[in-house]
Formats: C-alpha cells, sequence, structure tokens
C-alpha cells in the first residue's frame, strides 16, 4: 500500500524541520556566546596587549602568519610562539622578541626572509605582550604541534 505525501504533509515537514534547524541554530548561538568569556582571556587584556594588536595588523603580519589557524601559511604559526621561544617565561620572551626583531631580515640561505620594521623597544615589547596574551586563549589545543 503506497501513501503519497499531500501538500499539507509537505508543508508540515517544511515549516517543522526549518523550525527545528532554527532552534538547533539559536541554542548552539546561545551556547557559543556563553563561551567566549571563559575562553578568550579577554580579562588579562592590558593596553600593552591592544598596542601590540594594532602594531600585527598596522604591519600585516597575518599576511605572512597564522595566529590562531588563521592568516596566511608562508611564515610560521605564532599562537604557541611564547612557549616555543620563551619557554612560558615573560622576560625570556621579551628578550627573545628584542634579537629576533633587531636581527631582521636574516641573510641565511634557503630561509624565507622577514623585514626589517624598525620597530622600537617599547613597541616590540607590546607586540610580544600581544603573543603571550595570545598564547592563553583557549583554541581547543590549536595548534596541533609544538612548532605550530
Amino acid at each position: 500500500m503506497t501513501e503519497r505525501i499531500t501538500k499539507s504533509m509537505a508543508k508540515n515537514i517544511y515549516y517543522g524541520g526549518g523550525l527545528f534547524a532554527l532552534l538547533i541554530f539559536l541554542g548552539l548561538s546561545f551556547d557559543t556566546v556563553q563561551q567566549i568569556p571563559k575562553r578568550s582571556n579577554q580579562i588579562n587584556m592590558s593596553e600593552s596587549v591592544v598596542a601590540g594588536k594594532a602594531l600585527w595588523e598596522k604591519n600585516n603580519c597575518v599576511g605572512c602568519h597564522t595566529l590562531i589557524g588563521e592568516g596566511a601559511y608562508y611564515a610560521p604559526e605564532l599562537m604557541n610562539v611564547f612557549q616555543r621561544r620563551g619557554d612560558g617565561h615573560e622576560a625570556n620572551f621579551k628578550n627573545y622578541m628584542q634579537g629576533w626583531m633587531a636581527a631582521q631580515p636574516l641573510s641565511e640561505p634557503n630561509r624565507r626572509k622577514m623585514p626589517q620594521f624598525n620597530l622600537n623597544a617599547q613597541e616590540v615589547n607590546s607586540l610580544a605582550d600581544f603573543l603571550i596574551w595570545t598564547s592563553k586563549v583557549n583554541a581547543n589545543k590549536w595548534p596541533p604541534t609544538i612548532e605550530g
């Protein structure tokens, strides 16, 4: 015995499915908004971090690097550079950043060249603070490897 779907049944399936999808979307959106304050590390954002982010944008660092997986894949991921190059110690990382930024561009063969941005010590510290802050964002274990 075959049963045909009537217009009324099709309309009910369409509206019911649409309503179900809308409710799922709203529930997931609400959950995401609730999770952001816990995961974003926003309470630790200082003026130096904001200044570092402004330098990141002004110098188009995302044109070569990725940060939390977003950006270009030409140069290394920098979300975990604080752990890689500073071993989790802010003073070590800031010293590393001062030396690294001053040494650019490196003249090693077969290495991509990072430009010299001529940043002063305070600007490099702000950029370092931004990268330290970024490393403390809960990004679901991103990047998957320590080298990004």
